[in-house]
């Protein structure tokens, strides 16, 4: 079945709340069955996040726009989430799905996170905020005791669907995020396919996929302010407890323009992945690193079954770069600690060009668990 969004009272002037309405017109369209939400073009005033019930699809309209509130408090009651791989309720991300399943957002149209008014300045003042729930994680403090949100400058992420099965998103193009862009937690079937990302916030990867099964990211574009893609499985205590990893991605015909790396595996691996194979990618004009696996001696979990295969890049300083002791800034943080190493056994790179780099590879692996099986093949710089 077919709704508009019109239909429910939301008005295209990018001055009316329309917050009530997208909530109005999910509920309806999920209690009857499904179905898809058209949204026709126009500007959209979302006053507070855009929160998916299960068998519904919002389709954007070629023109159409949703544009967020940057006010913190329209993101409020917080709601469970990962914050750099620690569980916490925190503001809501402004796209959420909790444990609901069938969900997409398709179309041609875009969506404004608006980060750059207000939530990306909160990376200045976060550290106090963040070694909090970093303590909480570490001492394995109760979910429900780590509340967050008001009163504190932990941003929120974009896109987020958390505990989903049968994610879409297709065609839209991203602006302006305050955190992570797309980041599905938990999610079993994800597909992010022809997506444009063009966020260049600190912190603005542009897909992380984190504990997930069965991911496929194709035909995206990703101009970004940090990584065009990161890999994770969660952060240390939360991680290890849980024990989901995140295995079987492809990434495949995917264009970079990131600031920082092309696809980067951790640093939030403790939870493990396995079996990510990315083919025919570009980076046209420069990253720090094409292919980067980064970990240290606190994230234990193990990374494993990694395929990179025809991929040209401009300038990099790194063509592939393994690191175990990446991050080293956290031994001060945590001066006493249980050494976990990250198991690394099958990496593997080839028919890749590059302009220019620094170096083609460095591999920085532990002497107590080496790398192992790192294979570098037809890679011409």
């Amino acid at each position: 079945k077919t709704y508009n969004i019109a239909d429910f009272g939301a008005v295209a002037d990018g001055r009316m709340p329309c917050k009530g309405a997208f909530d109005k017109a999910i509920t309806q369209c999920s209690d009857q069955g499904g179905g898809r939400i058209i949204v026709p073009a126009g500007t959209y005033y979302m006053n507070g996040p855009l929160v998916f019930k299960s068998n519904v699809n919002i389709h954007l309209e070629d023109g159409a726009i949703l544009n967020f509130s940057s006010n913190q408090e329209d993101y409020l009651p917080a709601v469970i989430t990962r914050w750099e791989g620690t569980e916490l309720f925190n503001y809501s991300p402004l796209i959420y799905a909790y444990h609901v399943q069938n969900i997409a957002l398709t179309g041609k149209g875009t969506i404004n996170g608006n980060g750059s008014k207000k939530f990306s300045a909160w990376a200045d003042n976060q550290n106090i905020d963040k070694e909090i729930l970093r303590r909480m994680g570490r001492e394995n403090l109760p979910i429900y005791r780590r509340i967050f949100g008001e009163g504190f400058r932990l941003r929120p992420g974009f896109i987020e669907p958390y505990g989903c099965v049968n994610v879409r998103i297709e065609g839209i193009t991203i602006k302006d995020s305050p955190f992570w862009v797309i980041h599905p937690i938990f999610c079993n079937n994800v597909i992010v396919r022809d997506v444009t990302v063009d966020s260049h916030n600190r912190n603005n990867d542009g897909c992380d996929p984190e504990s997930c099964s069965n991911v496929l990211i194709e035909g995206c574009t990703f101009s970004t302010g940090d990584d065009a893609i990161a890999i994770k499985s969660g952060r240390d205590n939360d991680a290890w407890r849980i024990g989901q990893p995140t295995e079987n991605v492809v990434i495949r015909n995917c264009t970079f323009w990131s600031k920082i790396n092309g696809v980067c595996i951790g640093s939030e691996i403790s939870g493990g992945i396995r079996n990510i194979y990315m083919h025919d990618c570009t980076a046209p004009n420069s990253v720090m690193r094409l292919f980067f696996v980064k970990t240290n001696h606190r994230r234990g979990g193990f990374i494993e079954n990694i395929y990179m295969k025809n991929v040209a890049s401009g300038t990099a300083q790194r063509v592939l770069e393994i690191d175990t002791e990446v991050l080293y800034q956290w031994k001060d943080l945590v001066p006493t600690y249980e050494k976990r190493i990250t198991r690394i056994d099958g990496i593997y790179m080839d028919k890749v060009t590059c302009e220019s780099a620094d170096a083609v590879y460095e591999l920085k692996g532990n002497a107590e668990l080496p790398v192992k099986n790192v294979r570098i093949k037809d890679v011409k710089v």
